[in-house]
């Protein structure tokens, strides 16, 4: 993902990669970066040199990115999945005093697509059965996937019930960037809503839009709905 967001912000004009936080720096190329972006091992100095900070790393390292973004008072996109309930509560503290758009997909569609679960779910109500479809490439470890949940929450929230009660059906194969597919039956009848990716890009470009959005917000924890102005 990190090479996907550069190559993203190189053919935007009001955009600039100012930082790369690196494992080894002596490893990345400058050549593919602006001459005087800051290539680190160091979270800190690469947040101190950014206005907006994203993260697409692992868990392990959202403690050490939340101390950087807050301590240099940055904002910050996240799209780490697989956050444990204490990393969480870390995004919500960090989001005291910071700006925070954190979500488990980046996608503008997805962000779309909860809301029109949300407002499916809303008004068929519960006599109505749900089951959330996902599909990804077999390198994928979590199962189901962090959009799978957020849209079986989604659901939860709108009807007042307990996330439990969905049923989640995963699939594994070949390199499928991400299939998602939400179904509310009755024994009459059935409702599909969809969305499915066909490259990763999809979630560099929703990143940038958010950063570009983020920019100018207080501090506070948002998603991708938030970027988009979505209700319901």
């Amino acid at each position: 993902m990190g090479q996907a967001i550069a190559a993203s912000v190189a053919t935007r004009e009001d955009l600039l990669l100012a930082s790369v936080w690196a494992r080894d720096p002596e490893k990345v190329s400058e050549r593919d970066f602006p001459e005087n972006a800051v290539i680190s091992d160091d979270v800190v100095s690469v947040a101190a040199a950014a206005d907006v900070v994203i993260d697409f790393s692992l868990p392990e390292a959202t403690g050490d990115v939340l101390a950087a973004v807050t301590s240099q008072g940055k904002p910050l996109i996240c799209g780490v999945s697989g956050l444990t309930p204490t990393q969480e509560q870390e995004l919500n503290t960090a989001a005291g005093s910071v700006a925070v758009v954190y979500d488990r997909n980046m996608s503008l569609g997805v962000a779309v697509l909860e809301t029109l679960v949300r407002q499916a779910a809303a008004a068929l109500g519960d006599e109505y059965a749900v089951e959330i479809h996902e599909t990804h490439h077999v390198h994928k470890l979590d199962a189901p996937s962090g959009t799978a949940l957020k849209l079986g929450e989604a659901v939860a929230e709108a009807r007042g019930t307990a996330p439990q009660d969905i049923q989640y059906e995963v699939e594994r194969r070949g390199e499928v960037p991400g299939e998602h597919t939400v179904f509310l039956s009755t024994p009459n009848e059935r409702l599909s809503l969809g969305h499915s990716v066909t490259t990763r890009q999809v979630f560099a470009d929703g990143a940038i839009r958010a950063a570009r959005w983020v920019v100018d917000q207080p501090p506070g924890r948002y998603g991708m709905r938030d970027v988009l102005n979505l209700s319901g």
